[in-house]
């Protein structure tokens, strides 16, 4: 296992860190994400972590030729309760509205000014539950209308934001469905505290295909990455463990791989964009590492440890990470009120 000698290394937090840029926020961050439009700087979206009802938005522009970091004051926004994630309107296309999205206590949309931003439409309505926080949600990159959300009431839920109405609605698992992911046209797959990794068809709304149970007993599965560059694979972790089961879809049931070099409990993982055969993935142990999922020389299925291929160590816990869809070579990770950008 190797750390990156100048972008990714071990060093005291007090040093400087060449290959590592760090914005600090005014507050806690829990959820990041990265635009994809190709004519505005580099942008990122924090959300905040806050007891109070009322949390925040901030959008943060980062130069990659001076490492610099600026933001607006125009461009934060309140938001109801800490939102569980964020996503900017999946397109490099700037004809596209400039959008993002928010879960919480429900789905909301958006629209992003040059001084303003404002809520475009709150996307609400359960067919089970009026009181359903969302837990997660993914935006499709195939049909750009399309958000999946996925819900503590068992029900994971299709939206057509054009439209602004609920394309449909599935009972998914027995328990909360704690996150959900796209895996291409009409086939997703949420995780569940019921343990398990189930696929759908939209095609076929009334079946879905288990292919991964958590074997800790009772254990939920919290975390889920579809790999969109390789639909063949996708990434999950469970409820306070230092593994990441990798899993390949035309072999359900069976991990494909078990990176398990936390120390303690994995909080995050995200694909690299490019060929989608690197994984990035954090913890509680304050580490980093990236994996070579591809590699053949350590195939976790034929008895060795998987090893990562490279490592970083933050000053502390690390609880969300997100790499780059535009600057590839760009990982973003989140501890306290830490933003920090990793050059890979």
């Amino acid at each position: 296992m190797d750390s990156i000698e100048v972008n990714f290394s071990m060093q005291s937090h007090t040093e400087a860190k060449q290959g590592v840029h760090t914005y600090v926020a005014q507050w806690p961050i829990s959820s990041l994400a990265w635009s994809m439009r190709r004519d505005k700087s580099p942008r990122l979206a924090i959300g905040s972590y806050l007891e109070d009802y009322t949390n925040k938005v901030e959008l943060v522009h980062f130069n990659c030729d001076t490492f610099n970091f600026s933001t607006d004051p125009r461009l934060v926004f309140d938001h109801p309760y800490a939102p569980t994630n964020i996503m900017f309107f999946p397109s490099e296309d700037d004809t596209n509205p400039d959008l993002i999205a928010t879960s919480g206590d429900n789905l909301r949309l958006w629209e992003i000014h040059e001084d303003h931003i404002q809520l475009k439409s709150p996307l609400i309505g359960n067919k089970v539950s009026d009181h359903s926080a969302i837990t997660s949600f993914d935006w499709a990159v195939f049909d750009t209308r399309l958000i999946a959300t996925s819900s503590v009431d068992t029900t994971c839920t299709i939206w057509d934001i054009e439209r602004e109405v609920m394309k449909a609605q599935l009972v998914a698992h027995d328990k909360e469905v704690y996150d959900i992911s796209w895996g291409g046209f009409n086939v997703f797959a949420s995780v569940s505290g019921d343990g398990s990794v189930r696929v759908f068809d939209l095609r076929d709304k009334e079946k879905s295909t288990i292919i991964y149970e958590n074997p800790v007993q009772d254990c939920p599965l919290l975390r889920l990455e579809w790999n969109k560059s390789d639909p063949r694979f996708m990434a999950t972790v469970g409820l306070d463990s230092n593994k990441v089961v990798i899993l390949d879809i035309r072999l359900p049931t069976t991990p494909f791989m078990e990176l398990s070099k936390h120390r303690t409990c994995v909080n995050a993982m995200s694909w690299s964009p490019d060929f989608g055969r690197h994984l990035c993935s954090v913890g509680d142990d304050a580490r980093a590492f990236i994996w070579d999922v591809m590699d053949s020389r350590f195939p976790s299925r034929n008895g060795c440890e998987v090893e990562p291929v490279m490592w970083y160590g933050s000053p502390a816990e690390i609880n969300q990470v997100r790499w780059s869809p535009m600057q590839v070579d760009w990982i973003a990770l989140a501890f306290f009120n830490n933003l920090q950008l990793l050059k890979v």
